[in-house]
């Protein structure tokens, strides 16, 4: 029993559909598939009826962007089978509010310096809840004014933290977040650590008790750093993931579906995990129609199976 537990969808800033998606994950034999679009929940209802399709077992996710205000950082969250799932809806639409407003100021400052019209950026952001780097990148491929989506212009354009055109602004406070995901009765998972330098943070969250578990095995981590934070998330009793963050022809470096997988093991903790949290909302009546069934099934076939 194998899962990839990070992948991403023209939803957010991947290449592929989501039927796409659950369709390779079928042909790389998974048993679960998390669809971790950046601050979205909208592939949870038709990934959940092409995943039956194909048979391949949805649990319901999506990546939170998240700020870590001491260090100045940025963070990842993921977010697995928020029981309420609406208390996430306004995080959401602030943090896809945020990157939208980033990206329009930068297109107008690529638009100063190439003369490509702006429909050629948004027709690659249709379905997509926000506008990304790569979606202008993938314009400026297409007029000649780049060979590739990463390289010498990507950098020079968009390469922190002194890009020509880049522009950022502070996401929510990642204390915040971890708040409002407890909150929504979800499992609440650090992101590839090594990737924004989150080493420190994750510790001081560990400390807090505000994590149940660490994405060790993602493809920024070398593999001593992955063993290293497997070795971390299991003395601190927190749940081992593992995921390949695909995003098809936006990702920066060679990564599929199936590339980077949880185990049996930590998917047994996430399930039992994610059914004490479906138990405890259902016992405070915060249980939410919005909470898709395919999250709960899955813990409760393991825990009889147990």
């Amino acid at each position: 029993m194998t899962g990839d537990l990070h992948c991403h969808t023209t939803l957010s800033d991947g290449s592929l559909g989501i039927e796409e998606v659950i369709a390779q994950a079928k042909r790389m034999n998974l048993d679960f598939l998390a669809i971790t679009d950046h601050d979205t929940l909208s592939s949870t209802s038709r990934a959940q009826i092409l995943g039956d399709r194909y048979g391949v077992k949805i649990i319901q996710a999506v990546e939170l962007s998240a700020w870590d205000k001491k260090r100045n950082e940025k963070v990842h969250i993921l977010c697995y089978a928020p029981q309420k799932p609406n208390r996430l809806e306004g995080l959401c639409l602030k943090s896809c509010q945020i990157r939208t407003e980033c990206a329009r100021e930068m297109i107008e400052k690529v638009m100063e310096r190439y003369p490509v019209p702006r429909d050629a950026i948004m027709k690659y952001t249709k379905g997509s809840k926000s506008i990304y780097k790569q979606h202008i990148m993938r314009a400026l491929v297409n007029y000649g004014y780049a060979t590739e989506l990463y390289g010498y212009v990507n950098d020079k354009l968009f390469a922190a933290p002194n890009g020509a055109c880049l522009v950022t602004r502070e996401y929510p406070d990642v204390n915040f977040v971890l708040d409002l995901i407890h909150s929504s009765k979800g499992v609440a998972v650090l992101a590839h650590p090594h990737m924004f330098g989150n080493i420190e943070l994750m510790k001081e969250l560990t400390e807090a008790g505000k994590l149940d578990g660490i994405e060790c095995m993602h493809y920024s981590a070398t593999p001593i750093q992955q063993e290293a934070l497997k070795k971390y998330a299991e003395e601190h009793d927190l749940i081992v993931t593992g995921g390949s963050d695909f995003h098809g022809l936006y990702n920066s470096t060679i990564t599929h579906i199936g590339s980077y997988t949880t185990d049996e093991e930590n998917l047994e903790k996430l399930f039992k995990l994610i059914h004490q949290n479906a138990k405890k909302a259902k016992k405070t009546g915060e249980a939410s129609d919005g909470a898709a069934h395919s999250e709960t099934a899955p813990a409760e076939t393991v825990a009889e199976n147990a």
